[in-house]
């Protein structure tokens, strides 16, 4: 498993549809403005994620994003997966035909734990966590001084 900007932003979004969950849908462009992410990054990241069933858009007035499943049933790992193509490749630089490099095993090892670790945090269990609640109502308070139409949701 690589991670990359990729996985860390869909990460970060789908985190912030998981903690307003219950307030209704979530626009990209609300997701940039409290995250910091772009927007026309966003729109090429949640192309994916609905392709990959993690999120659903709502069309019309108070339309956005929501997760298309409980946040209990979204791991971090299938969320990485869903955006980045390199998820579940082997470790294959070092190999030069049917040679492997002495650490292949090692790191192959290590992506599996990496995979098993983010496979087994949810949303849920992630977007509870108290230091993460506190990140976001932060990120909420700095984005006050916005107009209106552009604030963090609460």
């Amino acid at each position: 498993m690589k991670l990359s900007t990729k996985g860390r932003y869909a990460v970060t979004a789908m985190m912030d549809l998981a903690i307003h969950d219950k307030s209704g849908p979530v626009t990209l462009a609300d997701i940039s403005v409290c995250q910091g992410i772009s927007l026309s990054y966003l729109e090429q990241l949640f192309a994916k994620l609905r392709k990959s069933g993690l999120v659903e858009g709502v069309r019309g007035p108070g339309g956005g994003y929501r997760l298309a499943r409980p946040a209990d049933q979204i791991t971090v790992a299938s969320i990485v997966a869903a955006v980045d193509e390199t998820v579940g490749q082997r470790h294959a630089e070092c190999e030069d035909g049917d040679e492997r490099c002495m650490t292949h095993q090692l790191w192959d090892e290590l992506s599996d734990r990496l995979y098993a670790f983010l496979d087994g945090i949810t949303l849920d269990q992630f977007s509870n966590r108290p230091d993460v609640r506190e990140v976001a109502d932060r990120a909420r308070s700095r984005t006050r001084r916005l107009p209106r139409s552009w604030r963090c949701r609460r």
